[in-house]
């Protein structure tokens, strides 16, 4: 069996020093489009490869159960009250894995991070470059880390922009950046006299879990599908990902469910997990969870319980809505072998933290600064999730220029206000 890599280039417009190559993050979603729409300024003596990583996008891609049976999936109640509905979750993702597997087949063994480095240093190799110069966004920053682990002699510029955690330090969870940004949106809310009405940011932050747990009593109709809570949790989280920017849009939809109309929640949350007009899912959702799966250790159901537990304590809203992880201690394969990353020998790796991201929370950031032998902190006080080349800062997408152009280190500990 073979497994097919996509990739595209997009030659260097000035002369040519190498190969850039660029990932976006998730897992489960490629680079090809990446590639299209990144920010080369300053960096046009680069080939610019997008690929999209084994088990997405164009590249062969995890195949689970679609249309129908994902959106009864993600529609399911995701904070069980009782202990039929903790069965009920715990089958339906029991039965999500089976159906992966069943038309997956042996790829679901095949799509660690470790077997996608293994990938990117045969790309280096196929494009010639001695040293691999590489910008990765968000789980990007784990693809990257663990190159610098396991190839450090062939690490040349690194940018880990927006760092997943890499240590095994649980006293933050990724549901802490969320409530982070929820709160963000809840004090701009009473800034701008939005019209959640609230006069304080607990005020604002109550309407909004008033809604999610209205509808986990009553759904809302649409059309011939429903509104539940878990869709509701996954619309609000999509603008999470965003800065203020955004947040009127968000208070429209917020707005409208209240007075009963969800069909706007609903568009967006089908955004936020990629479903297609016609019904069926992109395979980036598959990829996301075969992936995280196959990273994971398996730790059992009650595990994934009492951890429910700790992430309400650490964050009240999202670790609550989110409910207990009940995906991976069902996986059905094997998880691949544990990774300790240290990077020792590698180049100086730029590793980027935004003080309010919420999909990566800071405190990741800081942390693989640290375990990276080479790691170079740079920090961006502000919103939002992945800052370069996102119009976020000026100083940081200079620092990341200057470095991946020039070879100039930015200094440790770099704070970017602008």
């Amino acid at each position: 069996q073979a497994i097919t890599l996509s990739l595209l280039k997009l030659p260097a417009t000035k002369p040519k020093v190498g190969s850039l190559f660029v990932n976006p993050g998730g897992p489960g979603y490629g680079g090809t489009d990446l590639a299209t729409r990144f920010t080369r300024d300053g960096l046009e003596m680069y080939d610019l490869v997008g690929w999209d990583p084994r088990g997405t996008g164009g590249s062969t891609p995890v195949q689970c159960e679609n249309g129908a049976a994902m959106d009864r999936l993600l529609a399911m109640d995701a904070t069980p009250d009782s202990p039929e509905e903790m069965t009920a979750l715990q089958d339906a993702w029991k039965q999500f894995g089976l159906g992966c597997l069943e038309r997956s087949g042996a790829l679901l063994q095949h799509i660690s991070t470790a077997d996608t480095v293994a990938d990117l240093d045969l790309l280096r190799q196929l494009v010639g470059d001695e040293k691999l110069s590489y910008l990765g966004y968000s789980y990007g920053t784990k693809i990257g880390s663990y190159y610098a682990e396991r190839y450090p002699q062939h690490v040349g510029r690194m940018v880990l922009d927006s760092a997943v955690n890499i240590t095994r330090d649980t006293s933050v969870v990724q549901a802490v950046g969320f409530d982070l940004a929820l709160r963000n949106y809840a004090e701009w809310c009473v800034r701008q006299r939005c019209s959640l009405g609230g006069e304080t940011a607990e005020a604002n932050l109550k309407v909004v879990t008033d809604l999610f747990d209205r509808l986990d009593r009553q759904p809302l109709q649409v059309g011939s599908r429903q509104l539940t809570q878990n869709q509701a949790v996954d619309a609000v989280l999509l603008f999470m990902y965003f800065d203020e920017s955004t947040f009127a849009n968000l208070t429209t939809r917020i707005v409208a469910a209240q007075r009963g109309n969800g069909a706007p929640l609903l568009e967006a949350a089908d955004q936020f997990r990629d479903r297609g007009r016609d019904g069926t899912y992109a395979t980036s959702f598959f990829g996301l969870v075969a992936i995280n799966c196959l990273d994971a250790q398996d730790g059992g159901l009650g595990r994934a319980v009492t951890q429910w537990e700790k992430d309400r304590a650490l964050a009240p809203v999202f670790g609550t809505y989110l409910g207990p992880g009940f995906s991976c201690e069902q996986w059905p394969v094997r998880p691949a072998p544990e990774v300790t990353v240290d990077g020792e020998g590698a180049a100086p790796v730029v590793v980027i933290g935004s003080t309010g991201d919420s999909a990566t929370p800071y405190r990741y950031a800081v942390w693989m600064a640290a375990q990276l032998t080479s790691g170079v902190l740079v920090t961006y006080d502000g919103a939002g999730h992945a800052t370069y080349g996102n119009d976020r800062s000026t100083c940081v997408d200079e620092a990341v220029v200057r470095y991946l152009a020039d070879g100039v280190v930015p200094p440790y500990g770099l704070m970017c206000t602008s």
